[in-house]
């Protein structure tokens, strides 16, 4: 102990010029372990140098090695441990009290001293403890700084009071070998995965199956550190890298609409986004949008509310994506207002949401020409809550209120409400009669004339927002978020292109020879001629028909399968005039954009040659993909007496931009179109001449960023998790995948709550099996 603090306070010239008392033996020559050096091969940055003869390095010849550096030292003595069969540690590292700058340092055994104990720590609140680990061994190195600025070795002792680790294997798991997780490379690889969306747990299977052998395992543990070490430099910075993130993508995608809502302290409340591809996916699907908010995908648990869509496949894309601060009805209206404008102010025509009251008085102000419907999956599950009472007083009530729901006319469905109310004593304040007075946005009657690409529920929101299921998590930063995000869309828009590469590499297999089918393998992607398949199959296999009227200009049939009650028949008008029209009871193509089996068998019937054009939609064929057709965006109806609208400005960008990909393989076609621009250009600028600067200003405001257009403000990280105030704790809405527990599925027996591993019908089954 005396010892101990004379080193403490010992001079740095007093510490050069002392007697040196060597640890393992007494009679080595000063003056010859002064002069010795050592030179030794440098470590790589991922793994140990054990290239160097272990005869030559013996302990002898360790004490008067000279070194620039003490990371040169370190580097040494860990190498040796190495070969020795145990791992090092920084120990002590002794200043001169002078100048306050270190002139000696200690490097010991992993192993060297004991575990602290708490003295304040009772038996009764006695933490558990992990195994020891050290022993008390006295192994070290220790070296002192010299007038010239070397480090020199003045004191090493080599004798352990523990078992060496001889298995090379075994070895490389002391921390001071495991070292590839904090170097640089490791750190940047694991970095790299993690930004790419990998688990920590799938991390350190990808870094384990790159490196060398001779470089210890990874764990998971260490990956989750050095990410967590990563978001450390971000914290209280994630907005302004959020900021960031979308300045940089505008650089390269100048479609992109970006916009923030800041309080006065420069607090962020609301953020919508969406880039140029998601706006052009709008101008072609925006028939449809489902609306839908989910949680859990960030640390500040902001709202994650995607708006999404259906391609030209049926898959699901995004056309923008926010983080709300809450769910009020003001919180909803500026998004709404935003989503509007980035979509150059053209409505959806139809968006599926949930009950949601506050979302759907927003929706009535900032979309009135659009066509609400409710997600029909919310309403079966509030109808098992509401009506039990019901099912449980009248025994006919469940079969009465499944015909009311499947009623196929207006005039039907309210005949039925009013037998219901009557002979069932339904109050008008109950929940039954709140949603007859919301109808129109979920009865199948009034929604037929709406087109809906098939959906009736926000699934395609739940199944975006389980896609973004291992990208982002509850402790996901802000700035990670949206890099998140574009790696989720990037991924959907390859599975989105590979659809197309297999249409246009593939061609159809035909169930018949009737040019009916031909036609629509012509046209429709691979996925939409499935549906159309299906539905041709059974026109031509399974149907049969009553005539209802006929005239020399339209028929109408009863069209039904004969297992079937007539009552469940369709109802199907056929006109033959100018062009052939065909209507039926169930309106699947009016929802769905799919002539139904009805339509089809009766067109089979009145022997049209092929399927007419206007019955094939544009969304359902290739000419809806991404930018690679070869008609250009039209801008008609587009623009209005206040000017040039953006769509149009955005289309004409388009189509230059297409013109330019089309010319592109041929120098001269390339030369034709730059000659081109430039009289464009020419006439422009005399043009612009005649013009005021002020006039000039105004024309040419159109292609500013929306981050350029945000004032100078200082933002700042929202102050704590988000308060969701506008929806009850009992909401009503699915949870996505992110938010609900993660249930264990047995592969054996199929039930929840265990693995495979753990079963004990497996279990039981083969001990009955080796009896």
């Amino acid at each position: 102990m005396h010892r101990c603090l004379l080193q403490t306070t010992m001079s740095e010239a007093e510490a050069t010029n002392q007697a040196i008392e060597p640890y393992i033996t007494e009679d080595s020559d000063t003056n010859d372990y002064l002069e010795a050096t050592y030179e030794c091969e440098k470590t790589n940055s991922i793994g140990e140098n054990i290239e160097f003869d272990e005869d030559e390095v013996n302990k002898e010849s360790i004490l008067g090695k000279v070194f620039d550096t003490p990371d040169d030292a370190y580097t040494f003595y860990n190498d040796y441990s190495f070969l020795h069969g145990f791992g090092i540690r920084r120990d002590d590292t002794i200043k001169n009290p002078k100048t306050n700058e270190p002139f000696r340092k200690i490097y010991v055994c992993n192993k060297e001293g004991f575990k602290r104990m708490d003295k304040n720590a009772s038996s009764e609140n006695e933490k558990k403890r992990r195994r020891d680990v050290r022993t008390g061994c006295q192994a070290k190195l220790r070296i002192t700084r010299q007038e010239d600025g070397k480090w020199l070795v003045d004191s090493f002792n080599d004798t352990h009071n523990h078992d060496l680790t001889m298995t090379p294997t075994k070895v490389m798991k002391h921390r001071s070998h495991s070292s590839f997780h904090r170097s640089i490379e490791g750190k940047s690889l694991m970095v790299q995965f993690g930004q790419a969306g990998l688990k920590p747990s799938q991390i350190k299977k990808a870094v384990n199956t790159m490196k060398t052998s001779n470089i210890a395992d990874v764990t998971s543990k260490q990956c989750a550190d050095v990410l967590s070490e990563q978001r450390k430099q971000h914290k209280g910075k994630e907005f302004y890298g959020l900021i960031k993130h979308f300045q940089d993508k505008t650089l390269v995608d100048s479609d992109q609409y970006f916009v923030v809502d800041l309080s006065d302290d420069g607090y962020p409340r609301n953020i919508f986004w969406a880039d140029g591809r998601s706006r052009d996916a709008y101008t072609k699907f925006r028939d449809v949008v489902v609306f839908d908010v989910t949680y859990m995908t960030n640390k500040f648990k902001m709202p994650f509310a995607p708006f999404t869509g259906v391609n030209h496949h049926g898959q699901s894309i995004l056309f923008g994506g926010a983080l709300l601060e809450n769910e009020k009805e003001e919180t909803f209206e500026w998004l709404f207002k935003h989503f509007l404008k980035c979509m150059f102010n053209k409505y959806p025509k139809a968006i599926i949401t949930d009950q949601d009251k506050a979302m759907g008085n927003a929706i009535k102000k900032v979309f009135p020409k659009t066509r609400h419907r409710f997600c029909s999956w919310h309403i079966m599950k509030h109808e098992t809550e509401h009506l039990r009472s019901y099912v449980s007083r009248y025994s006919d009530f469940q079969e009465t209120h499944k015909q009311w729901i499947n009623s196929d006319t207006i005039e039907q469905f309210e005949a039925t409400w009013e037998v219901m109310r009557s002979k069932y004593e339904l109050e008008s304040n109950c929940w039954i009669s709140d949603m007859y007075n919301q109808r129109i946005h979920w009865a199948k009657p009034f929604l037929k004339d709406t087109f809906f690409a098939g959906m009736t529920t926000t699934g395609r929101s739940e199944s975006i927002n389980s896609f973004f299921d291992g990208f982002v998590n509850s402790r996901t930063m802000l700035n990670e978020f949206v890099v998140q995000y574009d790696k989720a869309i990037e991924s959907r828009r390859a599975a989105e292109e590979d659809e197309d590469f297999k249409t246009m590499n593939s061609r159809p297999v035909l169930s018949s020879v009737h040019p009916i089918e031909a036609k629509a393998g012509q046209y429709y992607t691979r996925k939409m001629f499935d549906t159309f398949k299906k539905e041709w199959t059974e026109a031509i296999t399974n149907l049969t028909h009553e005539t209802i009227g006929k005239t020399t200009e339209e028929s109408t049939y009863r069209v039904g399968q004969l297992d079937v009650d007539k009552k469940y028949w369709r109802i199907v008008t056929f006109r033959s005039l100018d062009q052939v029209s065909v209507t039926c009871s169930c309106a699947k193509y009016e929802t769905n954009g799919i002539l139904c089996k009805h339509s089809l068998y009766v067109m089979k019937k009145k022997h049209v040659k092929e399927l007419p054009s206007h019955y094939i939609l544009p969304r359902w064929t290739l000419n809806a993909r991404y930018k690679l057709g070869s008609d250009s965006i039209r801008i008609g109806e587009m623009n209005n007496e206040n000017g040039v609208s953006a769509y149009t400005l955005w289309c004409v960008r388009s189509n230059f931009t297409k013109l330019i990909e089309q010319a592109r393989d041929s120098p001269s076609e390339i030369q034709k179109v730059n000659t081109l621009l430039i009289s464009l250009l020419d006439d422009q600028t005399n043009r612009k001449k005649s013009m005021s600067l002020e006039n000039a200003s105004q024309g040419s405001c159109m292609g500013a960023s929306q981050i350029d257009m945000m004032p100078q403000l200082s933002v700042r990280d929202p102050l704590g998790p988000t308060t969701t105030k506008g929806r009850p704790k009992i909401a009503s809405r699915i949870k996505s995948s992110l938010e609900a527990p993660k249930k264990r599925t047995c592969s054996y027996c199929q039930r929840l709550g265990h693995y495979a591993t753990s079963c004990l019908k497996r279990k039981a089954d083969e001990s009955l099996q080796d009896t």
